[in-house]
């Protein structure tokens, strides 16, 4: 049993927010009522649920809307109570956020899987309102998972495959990386129980194995960055173990894994990390192709650092991983750290960056308007988005994301249905291929075009991606 009260949640949110404490204390007190009756498959009392949830997103510094609808968020579903009633008790605001994880019940399916399918396609796409939405069910299911062993076997398995598919992807998609790295390992828990039991005695023998390596590099690195007046944190991490499962299945010896420790080192936000990848360079001899810059091309979710990889002390391989403070909150809280740096207006923010700068998002909408039944939007969700991606680069030096197997064709729909429509050639680093080539990761690609030139029906062979496959449909229409 759990004894979470209320008053542990109170004390995190006071940290942070406390003029929201009030407020959360009546919904905390609307929701132990609506679930006064109610018990977890654990025996528990239903309320240690919301709370947790509640719990959760104070990791993220949630407003206070969105701690509410985290105690709120089942008693739709589960009880009486109404949104109309939450919206008269706390604001349409309240009420949206909980409208927005209630699943669709009251709706007419056929099965289990059309219901599922209509429910994720419903929070998928409640990332055009609002993504607090998101955090709010992924916060939810990280309780979930974190208590799935009370669930019967299929249950188990059919929630871990649905996480591991589903809220990852979505997870790392806004860049929630360490929650991503949770339920990952719990997932694997459930689905591959004898792997996990293994790889959490392997961590054990890696954390002994780098005990002195991590020791000497500490002693090393504190002692040249205090030389130099460099202002700093750091923290050691072994790769999570679904991370390490996954790397093993290719064929990875584990002395051959070069990020297998990180050594990460966070600055101050007026420190240089540039400056600070050349001491550790003086300190270390770095693997030259193991280096990526992270800050200068930062991945599609918006993470940035330096990565090096060095031979270490002990003849033991470290993966640095330089950024500053601000840029370690994005990278590890992802687009949810706007609460942390905007506060009331971090709504906004949010949902203006997902627009601007996160192409997951245009892709998801450009699914959403192409596809219609929900268990072919699931499909290609999965296919283009959630599946293994490649990222090339145009020729001026933008990252595009696509899905493995993606063409030219693909990439050039992807940039402008005009740009497609009047492809004509293709280079790929300098050298001219076929439109219909296969694109790999880190193609430099530079288009031509010409208003003469059209698509053809033999295109539809070779593009891949739903966006791709539209256009060119309607254009030969």
């Amino acid at each position: 049993m759990d004894n979470i009260t209320i008053d542990d949640v109170l004390k995190e949110i006071e940290k942070y927010n406390p003029e929201e404490i009030d407020r959360v204390k009546k919904a905390y007190k609307v929701a132990s009522i609506a679930h006064q009756n109610q018990k977890r498959e654990s025996g528990e009392p239903y309320i240690i649920h919301p709370l947790h949830v509640c719990l959760n997103l104070t990791a993220f510094k949630a407003d206070g809307a969105s701690l509410c609808a985290g105690l709120l968020h089942d008693v739709v579903e589960d009880t009486e109570l109404t949104i109309a009633d939450i919206k008269r008790d706390f604001g349409t605001d309240v009420a949206f956020l909980v409208d927005g994880v209630t699943k669709l019940s009251n709706m007419h399916f056929n099965n289990k899987d059309e219901e599922t399918n209509a429910n994720i396609r419903r929070l998928i796409n409640s990332l055009n309102d609002d993504v607090r939405i998101i955090i709010i069910k992924l916060c939810d299911r990280l309780h979930n998972m974190q208590t799935l062993s009370y669930k019967e076997g299929y249950k188990q398995i059919r929630s871990a495959e649905e996480t591991l598919y589903i809220f990852v992807p979505l997870a790392y998609f806004i860049g929630a990386f360490k929650l991503k790295c949770e339920l990952e390992d719990l997932c694997l828990l459930y689905l591959d129980k004898t792997s996990y039991d293994m790889l959490k005695t392997k961590e054990k023998e890696i954390e002994e194995d780098y005990a002195e390596c991590c020791k000497q590099a500490s002693l090393d690195v504190e002692k040249i960055l205090k030389e130099n007046n460099i202002k700093f944190e750091y923290r050691i991490k072994i790769l999570n173990i679904y991370h390490l499962y996954q790397k093993l299945n290719k064929g990875y010896k584990l002395n051959d894994i070069h990020d297998l420790v990180n050594f990460k080192l966070i600055l101050e936000d007026d420190e240089d990390p540039y400056r600070v990848l050349g001491l550790i360079h003086k300190l270390y001899t770095p693997m030259n192709n193991k280096f990526k810059d992270y800050i200068a091309c930062p991945k599609t979710n918006m993470y940035r650092s330096l990565h090096t990889t060095v031979f270490g002390p002990n003849n033991h391989l470290l993966q640095f991983q330089i950024k500053t403070k601000t840029m370690d909150d994005i990278n590890s809280l992802g687009i949810a750290a706007y609460w942390k740096f905007f506060k009331g207006e971090a709504r906004t923010k949010m949902q203006y960056e997902l627009k601007l700068n996160y192409q997951f998002f245009n892709t998801l909408r450009d699914l959403n308007a192409v596809v219609k039944s929900d268990s072919d939007f699931i499909a290609r969700v999965k296919q283009e988005i959630f599946s293994s991606n490649i990222y090339v680069y145009t020729a001026s030096g933008d990252l595009i994301e696509l899905p493995k197997g993606s063409t030219i064709i693909d990439f050039a729909y992807k940039l402008h249905s005009e740009i497609g429509n009047h492809l004509k050639k293709a280079y790929i680093n300098g050298k001219e291929v076929k439109i219909f080539h296969k694109l790999s990761n880190h193609d430099r690609i530079m288009l031509l075009h010409n208003e003469k030139a059209h698509p053809h029906k033999s295109w539809l062979k070779y593009a891949i991606t739903s966006k791709a496959r539209r256009a060119i449909k309607d254009y030969l229409k």
